[in-house]
């Protein structure tokens, strides 16, 4: 991963100012499926942080368990969607 084009996109992340502009930015940057499997993962992310139970989650979402293990894995060992999870309570 190239560091200056890594830190330009946290940069640009870091100035979106609305929701408008997010979207605007993601669809410009992301393909459909991207952002659809980031969805997805958010929606997993949000069902085990709000306390429902791998098999719940794998149901609700259809997710791979798989695709459920590696966001749990980064809910409890990472920061950032426990972050922003909490932001958006």
């Amino acid at each position: 991963m190239n560091k200056e084009n890594f830190d330009l996109l946290l940069k640009c992340l870091s100035a979106l100012e609305s929701t408008d502009e997010t979207l605007s930015f993601l669809e410009d940057l992301c393909t459909i499926k991207e952002i659809e499997d980031m969805q997805h993962r958010l929606e997993i992310a949000q069902g085990l942080f709000n306390g429902k139970t791998f098999s719940e989650v794998q149901e609700i979402t259809g997710a791979s368990s798989t695709t459920v293990s590696r966001v749990s894995r980064c809910l409890k060992y990472g920061t950032g969607y426990k972050t922003i999870l909490e932001k958006i309570k």
